[in-house]
């Protein structure tokens, strides 16, 4: 990629942010945060996600 198209590329990116109602850019930031694998997960795996969420979740019960 040269640097006119990537110039190019990331004023198209910030113009398209901008005219984005302030509304709809915090739904956006909320959905990805949202569809974001948890923290345990990413870091450890599935096995310490499940041991993390069942004493989680008996300590609420």
């Amino acid at each position: 990629m040269k640097t006119n198209d990537y110039v190019k590329y990331m004023t198209q990116t910030l113009v398209k942010y901008a005219d984005q109602p302030k509304d709809e850019r915090k739904r956006l930031r909320k959905e990805r945060k949202q569809a974001k694998a948890a923290f345990w997960y990413r870091w450890f795996g599935i096995l310490p996600y499940v041991v993390y969420t069942e004493v989680k979740n008996r300590k609420k019960g």
